[in-house]
């Protein structure tokens, strides 16, 4: 099919590729000059593992491009909105400004038949609303809300191989006309039995901000749990495989650590709050107060735990951060804990490193005045105490005998339990976890 995506970044680059690689041929739209002469270069602008070799493929098949030019859009038989949603300054609520800007450059260019399919993660209503601006231009053109299920680090997999579907159109009714066009978008994936359900827009709008409150809850359940934990001398680790086996439950997100970051969770239960709120149902979802709570208190107790560990003073203390990246195999620092604690604990009198496999350019440009130092030995050299706060596999298998000559003092702070307790503390390290005795 004839498919364009408006918007490249995150989401839309790596749709458009994917789209691409199952055999469509993709116009991919973004008004950042820079980031379409990157992209037509197979140069992924941030860093996604696989996705520049996927964009280098598909390019080469002659099936892909990039454009600013939003015209290019017309001829499409569907429409892919892939813009971002980011939180409001000064407000929870998401910013609509991209989305509405991207329909209104594209409402020229549709014509009838076109499907028009939102991907980005949006306050419930929006659908209706837009599709009303379509209606109004193009009758006979269809809106559908389609929400992103990725994870940053497998998003090339998630996009091509998704554990489900959802269709969001206008009567909910698998006979729309446009849920068989989408079905054709997704032969191959379909055909490998990848679930669908079609449902009604606000449905489908609401369905990743209430899978993302839910992990967020679980998230932030366990860490609350690892507060109690400290304070009973439990162990959350334990505790977590204990609750885990219980299939009710499960095990997936209940892992303790510095909290939840990135472009999605945080503003995602801002905004759904937020939204709530307008439609007169902020009671509901008062819970999501003290879930945003617990996980920015995460990083105060990250604090707390570091200046204990160096003789109960910051001051002048050298300290490595190992990981800025919210998480690993990625480069994105938005609302990054890590970052964040870094930022702290040098506002807090420490001389604080900060290295990362991948992070380290974005997170220059977000907090200038850290130290960045790209080989972790380095960093780690004469440190006073060693901070995991990104569990990148390279941090996992560091060797805490190799490393003890090195270091001014053997303290380390686990920020995600990862780490082997017995084999760092029999290296003579002081090993402190997070809800670990």
């Amino acid at each position: 099919m004839r498919i364009s995506v408006i918007g490249c970044g995150y989401l839309g680059a790596v749709h458009a590729a994917c789209m691409a690689h199952l055999g469509h041929e993709v116009v991919g739209i973004d008004v950042d000059e820079q980031k379409v002469s990157e992209l037509s270069s197979a140069r992924a602008p941030f860093y996604e593992p696989g996705l520049s070799e996927l964009l280098e493929q598909v390019l080469n098949t002659g099936r892909l491009s990039f454009t600013s030019n939003v015209a290019s859009a017309s001829g499409s038989d569907v429409h892919f909105i892939c813009v971002g949603t980011p939180q409001k300054k000064g407000e929870n609520a998401a910013d609509m400004t991209y989305v509405d800007a991207a329909v209104a450059k594209l409402l020229p260019y549709i014509s009838e038949g076109d499907v028009v399919v939102g991907k980005s993660t949006v306050p419930v209503g929006t659908a209706a609303r837009l599709a009303g601006l379509i209606k109004e231009i193009q009758p006979l053109a269809h809106l559908v809300w389609n929400p992103e299920f990725l994870r940053e680090g497998h998003a090339v997999s998630d996009t091509l191989n998704p554990d489900r579907f959802v269709y969001g159109v206008e009567d909910g009714s698998e006979d729309h006309p446009a849920v068989a066009v989408l079905d054709e978008v997704y032969a191959a994936p379909l055909s490998s039995g990848t679930p669908r359900l079609v449902t009604d827009p606000p449905t489908a709008e609401l369905v990743k901000t209430a899978a993302n409150s839910f992990l967020a809850t679980k998230i932030s359940f366990i860490n609350a749990m690892a507060e109690v934990c400290e304070a009973a001398g439990a162990d959350v680790t334990s505790l977590a495989d204990a609750i885990g086996m219980d299939d009710r439950i499960g095990r997936k997100f209940l892992n303790a650590g510095i909290g939840f970051g990135g472009g999605c969770l945080p503003k995602d239960i801002r905004a759904f709050m937020a939204r709530a709120g307008e439609l007169g149902a902020d009671q509901a979802l008062t819970f999501l107060r003290e879930v945003d709570a617990i996980n920015m208190r995460r990083r105060t107790r990250v604090i707390e735990l570091t200046r204990a560990l160096c003789d109960d003073s910051l001051l002048g203390k050298r300290i490595a951060v190992l990981g800025a990246a919210f998480k690993p195999e990625s480069d994105d620092v938005r609302d990054s804990p890590a970052l964040s604690i870094a930022a702290q604990l040098q506002l807090q009198g420490a001389i604080v490193t900060v290295t990362d496999p991948k992070a380290l350019k974005n997170a220059a440009k977000r907090f200038p005045e850290l130290h960045y130092e790209p080989d972790p030995v380095n960093a780690i050299s004469k440190s006073d105490a060693l901070l995991l706060l990104t569990e990148w596999q390279e941090y996992r298998d560091l060797d805490p005998y190799a490393l003890s000559p090195i270091v001014a003092a053997a303290r380390i702070l686990d920020g995600r339990n990862v780490l082997n307790a017995e084999k760092w503390r029999a290296a003579g390290w002081t090993y402190k976890g997070l809800g670990r005795p």
